[in-house]
C-alpha cells in the first residue's frame, strides 16, 4: 500500500495537471493507467481501494473542485465555465454544482462561503500514514536560515490543545464531528482570499516573502505554537471579514519578524529522517543573541511549519529584537 500510496499521489498530481492545462484527452483512465504502467482495471481497483472512490466519481469531482475556483474568482460567464470543465451545458453544470456543495453556480458566486470539497485527498501524506522516511542519506544540503517581515493577517483554523504531533493531531480531530481531515481540508480549500495561494514576493532586500508555503491542493497549512495547542488553518487578509465555518476560529496575527529555517527538496523515502535530523540541529545550534533576535513566545505569536518534499521543508519561528 505504500507504493500504491505514491502512484495514486501521481495520479491526482496528474489529473489537476490535466484539469489546469485542459487537456480533457488525458483525464482517461487510458492515459492514467499508461502514466503508471498498470493495466485500466488494475488501477481502476487500486484507486477506490486507497481513496475509497470511484475514479470517475474522483475526476467529476475534481473538475467541480476547479469551476468553484473559477465561479468564484473570475467574471468568465458560467456557460464558458461549464464548457471549460467537461460539461455539455450550462443546466448540466448547474445541477451537479448544485448536488455536490448544495447551491446553484449563480448563488454561490453571490455568497462565496466555504463549502466541503470532498475531492480533496492525501494518499500519500506521510504524516497521516504514521511513517517518517527511515532512510538517513546524507542530503548534502545547508541549512538555509533567513529573516522575514510577515504582514498583519488573519489565521482560520481549528486546534487541539492535546494532541503530540501531526499524525496524533489528525487522529484526535477525526473523533470531533465535521472535523476530521477531509472535511477540514475541503472547507480549507473552498475558503476565497487565502494568502497562500497567492504566490511568492521578493522584499527589498531579495529574502523570500512567507507567501506561497502551502501544499497542494490549497488549504494545507500547518501551524504549530499557539501556546499550548497545535492547529491547522490558513492565512486569509488582515481585513477578511467573510464567513467563518462553525467548526473553526479565526484570529488576528500581528506583524511581525520571523526566522525562517529551510531546506530544499530531498527525496522522501531515502532522505526524510536526514533532513528532519538536519532541521532540528540548525535550529539547537542557531545563535540568536549574536544575531540580536531572540524566540518571541507571546501570546498570539505563531510558529509556522511546512512540510513538502518536493519544495522544502521548512519551520517559520517568530521572533523580536534585542537591545543591547
Amino acid at each position: 500500500m505504500f507504493v500504491w500510496g505514491k502512484n495514486i499521489q501521481e495520479l491526482v498530481q496528474e489529473v489537476d495537471r490535466c484539469i489546469r492545462a485542459q487537456e480533457d484527452e488525458g483525464l482517461t483512465l487510458r492515459h492514467l493507467a499508461q502514466k503508471l504502467g498498470y493495466s485500466e482495471y488494475h488501477v481502476s481497483h487500486m484507486f477506490r481501494r486507497v481513496s475509497g472512490m470511484q475514479l470517475r466519481d474522483y475526476l467529476r469531482g475534481r473538475r467541480l473542485a476547479f469551476a468553484l475556483r473559477d465561479v468564484r474568482d473570475t467574471e468568465d460567464s458560467l456557460l464558458t465555465i461549464a464548457l471549460r470543465y467537461g460539461f455539455s451545458s450550462h443546466e448540466a453544470f448547474t445541477r451537479a454544482f448544485k448536488d455536490a456543495y448544495g447551491v446553484t453556480p449563480s448563488r454561490y458566486r453571490q455568497h462565496p462561503v466555504p463549502v466541503v470539497l470532498r475531492t480533496v485527498i492525501h494518499p500519500f501524506d506521510c504524516y497521516l500514514l504514521g511513517i517518517g522516511g527511515t532512510g538517513m542519506a546524507d542530503t548534502n544540503q545547508e541549512v538555509k536560515t533567513y529573516f522575514v517581515t510577515i504582514p498583519a493577517h488573519k489565521y482560520l483554523h481549528i486546534r487541539n490543545y492535546e494532541s503530540i504531533g501531526y499524525w496524533d493531531f489528525w487522529q484526535k480531530q477525526s473523533r470531533i464531528p465535521e472535523q476530521d481531515c477531509d472535511t477540514i481540508c475541503g472547507l480549507l480549500e473552498s475558503t476565497p482570499h487565502k494568502l497562500d495561494d497567492a504566490g511568492g514576493a521578493e522584499n527589498d532586500a531579495g529574502s523570500e516573502q512567507i507567501m506561497a508555503f502551502i501544499n497542494e491542493p490549497a488549504g494545507r497549512v500547518c501551524s504549530w505554537g499557539i501556546p499550548l495547542a497545535e492547529s491547522y488553518g490558513v492565512r486569509l487578509p488582515a481585513d477578511y471579514d467573510g464567513p467563518v465555518p462553525k467548526q473553526m476560529q479565526l484570529m488576528d496575527v500581528a506583524e511581525g519578524e520571523y526566522i525562517v529555517f529551510e531546506h530544499g527538496p530531498f527525496d522522501f523515502e531515502t532522505e526524510n529522517a536526514a533532513v528532519e535530523a538536519k532541521m532540528e540541529q540548525a535550529m539547537k545550534d542557531f545563535d540568536y543573541a549574536a544575531a540580536g533576535y531572540a524566540l518571541d513566545t507571546t501570546q498570539g505569536r505563531v510558529f509556522y511549519f511546512y512540510h513538502d518534499c518536493k519544495r522544502f521543508w521548512k519551520y517559520v519561528r517568530p521572533v523580536k529584537k534585542i537591545t543591547p
